[in-house]
């Protein structure tokens, strides 16, 4: 038996944006940037080290809305019209630096970056990425878990138990049929829990969830062991705490990894360095200064604006340093924590996956590295899944965690707060009209229109409660967009609702929201009656 265990959950979501109405859409970037970025690196290093039977454990949570957008054709097609400009930019780019050597060199690795990924989309994948995570999962490789339907932050929705209901069965259900397995565990949106949230995880199916640190210190009996093994609620559902340490040296803004000099900074792009015209045929329309993913500073001195050229081979050695410090320090935290524990400390390290490669470039290069590490010292340091815990070690001390969340102070306040405080009251007020739809209809005939017009509204509401929106809201970022899909969710939930109730159910404008809301499309509305 190893002194520790290192469980590693990377979290990846997106909230679900497609708009069929528009040519190009801005903010669908958000999919095609992560694709590039953080989805294919991550796939390409998990399936390399399979090649060289490495046997890795490692957790990954996908959202119901990321697997939904991941697998949806149209998006699929524009990603490709995106690396293709992506292409045809670097390119430019290769000319206009023609006497900037060392930059040219750079738009030339992007250029064969972007190509490579572009073939790997089409010719490795065949356009589904999906198909290749679980190829990894069915090799025991991968643990993949689920998160709520849309993200919802459930204690906010809390007073509404079939709303909570609902997010948690769509998400299982979805599972149930992409991977052809039932999930083993859930990734609570945000790290978001209440007491009494373990009963509904239970109906839906879920062994085990995470939470914030705070939630198990000051859990209803105090842990014997810390944050450094999991606890039971009563009803058996298993909840494992983050550490924060662990976080700490890959997620804070001043000591993070992610901060060091030499890695490439995120915001220096040409995007909004470059002449308009010169950047026009490659942005939104109308042309709107965004990212193209073509950086060439180091991050250097944060606070000079005089950034250093990005030196990628130094860059990826740092990121091998890193890996050998993070394992390091990990060896001496539960080497430590074994002198007075009667069993292996797990250490749970939970990421957004987007971190690795869309905002630290060099992150999936730390993450293979430290993969490739820890395997050669399990007899110290294992890589373990809670799975692969909860069947070595079943026998956990009973207690129920705190409400808590990994926002700002550890609750909901980044999520309800002055900007927000709107939003709320229409989503209880949606909620209790969905549940009366819901009992009204449940015997109508799958065929009518009545019974599409009510699942419409179900897959409506789901996504107005996306925590994703008030968290934009309150970053102060994309805030227009983001009060606007609030906004557009809830009309098209009231449009349906109010044509039913008065029976002026028009099919074209019943087509049009599915078109534009084209999620679950095996939602059964009655799951609204709970």
């Amino acid at each position: 038996m190893p002194n520790g265990y290192l469980c590693l959950i990377l979290h990846a979501h997106l909230p679900f944006v497609r708009h069929p109405e528009h040519e190009h859409f801005l903010e669908e970037n958000w999919l095609f940037e992560a694709i590039t970025e953080t989805y294919i690196p991550l796939l390409n290093s998990f399936e390399r080290l399979a090649q060289e039977g490495i046997a890795y454990r490692l957790t990954l949570s996908l959202s119901p809305t990321l697997l939904t957008m991941l697998a949806d054709e149209l998006l699929c097609q524009r990603y490709i019209t995106y690396l293709q400009r992506l292409i045809e930019l670097s390119g430019k780019e290769i000319q206009r630096t023609r006497k900037q050597p060392h930059i040219q060199k750079l738009a030339r690795l992007y250029r064969r970056w972007y190509k490579q990924t572009l073939d790997h989309f089409q010719n490795r994948y065949r356009y589904q990425l999906v198909p290749a995570f679980a190829r990894l999962q069915q090799q025991g490789l991968l643990e993949i878990i689920t998160c709520s339907a849309t993200h919802g932050f459930l204690q906010l929705l809390q007073q509404d138990p079939g709303a909570v209901h609902a997010q948690l069965q769509v998400a299982s259900d979805y599972y149930q049929r992409t991977f052809n397995r039932p999930a083993p565990g859930i990734w609570l949106p945000e790290c978001n829990y209440y007491p009494g949230l373990e009963e509904s995880l239970e109906r839906c199916g879920f062994n085990y969830f995470f939470v914030e640190t705070h939630a198990i210190h000051h859990a209803s009996v105090k842990p014997v062991y810390s944050h450094f093994a999991p606890i039971t609620c009563p009803n058996k559902v298993v909840a494992f705490g983050r550490d924060p340490e662990a976080s700490e040296q890959v997620w804070s803004a001043e000591q993070g990894y992610p901060g060091d000099s030499d890695y490439r900074e995120f915001h220096r792009d040409i995007g909004f360095e470059l002449d308009i015209d010169y950047l026009t045929p490659y942005l939104p329309c109308p042309p709107h200064r965004s990212s193209t993913g073509l950086k060439y500073h180091s991050i250097s001195d944060r606070n000079n604006d005089n950034k250093n050229l990005y030196q990628p081979r130094q860059a990826q050695l740092k990121a091998q340093h890193h890996a050998e410090h993070f394992l390091q320090t990990r060896i001496a935290q539960v080497d430590k924590l074994a002198t007075w524990m009667d069993r292996p400390p797990i250490i749970i390290a939970p990421y957004d996956a987007e971190l690795l490669g869309h905002w630290w470039f060099e992150g999936p290069h730390w993450l293979e590295h430290l993969i490739r590490s820890t395997v050669q010292t399990q007899n110290t340091l294992k890589l373990i899944t809670p799975t692969d815990y909860l069947q070595q070690h079943p026998l956990l001390q009973q207690s129920t965690p705190n409400a808590s969340s990994w926002g700002d102070q550890g609750y909901s306040k980044h999520w309800l707060n002055e900007t927000t405080d709107w939003i709320f009251p229409h989503l209880h007020d949606a909620a209790q009209h969905m549940q009366v739809l819901a009992i009204q209809y449940q015997h109508e005939s799958s065929q009518t229109l009545n019974h599409r017009a009510v699942t419409q509204a179900g897959r409506s509401l789901l996504l107005a409660q996306a925590s994703d929106w008030p968290f934009i809201l309150k970053n102060g970022t994309s805030t227009q967009y983001a009060a606007r899909r609030v906004r557009d969710h809830l009309a098209r939930f009231n449009y349906l609702t109010q044509a039913l109730t008065e029976d002026t159910l028009d099919e074209n404008k019943l087509i049009a929201i599915e078109t534009l809301d084209a999620i679950f499309p095996e939602l059964d509305f009655r799951i609204f009656t709970e």
